[in-house]
């Protein structure tokens, strides 16, 4: 059987790829950056009843070559997942030279190891900030990296795929590239880490959004991320396409609805207008990175790519929205 690659093996996305690889029966090496995290993996893959005997974990990181020749070594395809991600808009540096270094550095020792194949996870964000006012997206479109209004963690995802792009172009095509942006990623996770991106849930399901704030995202669930990147791996089509991913569009207020409608009482019961969120983002860090998202809609949930050539075929964002509110409820954070 093949053997994969996966970067950021404690990763809310990368740790659902390397259960699915595993229960395909797929040989999987995967990265993580401290020793200390190994048993991480190894326990909460054992804990949802996948086999762990074919998975090697390698220590490295996105900012030096030390140890992806090991990891890499021996491997038909690599799945570069992982890329820094956090809820705060931190500093350029933060995110961009990791997301881009990390990036190239998979790009180079894919071509060293002669790898058949690349998936990159990239995101929406690499897809809307585009400076046009329009509604609906897809994977024709760029964010400009370039705009004086674009957000750092957008700013890196549109650079390392930028640079994947240029690293295939330039090297003659050394391996096959495909690339997986997913909207706003949601669903249950397989460690005691929620994962950054379900804290859209998290804070409408314990009450920390105390009134519905006028954003709307596109959703799709971790477990179809995964499968799209492994659909993607296996699936000839996907050689050199882009795959925006979205099961649907809700603003927290539909959110909040279906929540409180299935027992989650601190769920807010009030939408306050675009006028007001604008000017309670004054008051609050949180809600000031939200501002350039308030009142606006951006979709990529129209697009079909990932259905017509892999197959995928997503479930529905409102089920992965209650299996997330029922793990949060299991963990014990709604006091």
């Amino acid at each position: 059987m093949e053997k994969v690659l996966v970067t950021g093996a404690t990763g809310y996305i990368g740790l659902h790829c390397i259960k699915q690889l595993l229960d395909q029966g797929y040989y999987v090496n995967g990265s993580i950056r401290s020793p200390e995290r190994k048993n991480e993996v190894f326990d909460s893959l054992k804990k949802h009843n996948t086999s762990t005997e074919n998975l090697d974990l390698f220590i490295f990181d996105l900012t030096s070559d030390a140890g992806w020749d090991e990891a890499v070594e021996g491997c038909d395809f690599l799945l570069h997942v992982a890329s820094p991600l956090a809820l705060q808009n931190h500093t350029e540096e933060y995110f961009v030279k990791p997301a881009v270094e990390g990036c190239l550095r998979a790009m180079k020792f894919a071509k060293k190891h002669a790898v058949k194949k690349v998936v990159l996870t990239s995101s929406v964000a690499a897809i809307f900030e585009t400076n046009e006012e329009k509604t609906f997206y897809d994977e024709t479109d760029w964010s400009n990296p370039d705009s004086p209004t674009i957000a750092n963690y957008a700013k890196s995802k549109t650079l390392a795929e930028k640079a994947a792009w240029d690293f295939i172009e330039h090297e003659g095509n050394p391996f096959q590239l495909a690339v997986i942006n997913p909207a706003l990623v949601i669903g249950p996770t397989l460690s005691d880490d929620l994962g950054v991106s379900n804290a859209a849930i998290e804070m409408v399901v314990t009450g920390k959004m105390p009134v519905a704030i006028p954003i709307q995202f596109g959703y799709v669930d971790v477990r179809d991320v995964a499968s799209a990147h492994i659909l993607a791996m296996q699936n000839d089509s996907s050689n050199g396409e882009r795959f925006a991913l979205a099961e649907r569009d809700l603003w927290y207020k539909d959110i909040a609805k279906l929540l409180r409608d299935n027992g989650y009482n601190k769920a807010p019961t009030f939408s306050v207008p675009i006028w007001l969120a604008k000017f309670l983002a004054n008051f609050s860090n949180q809600l000031k990175i939200t501002l350039p998202f308030i009142g606006r809609v951006r979709s990529v949930a129209k697009t079909s790519k990932a259905k017509d050539l892999l197959g995928w075929n997503p479930r529905s964002s409102e089920e992965s929205i209650l299996e997330i509110a029922n793990q949060v409820k299991e963990m014990g954070l709604i006091k």
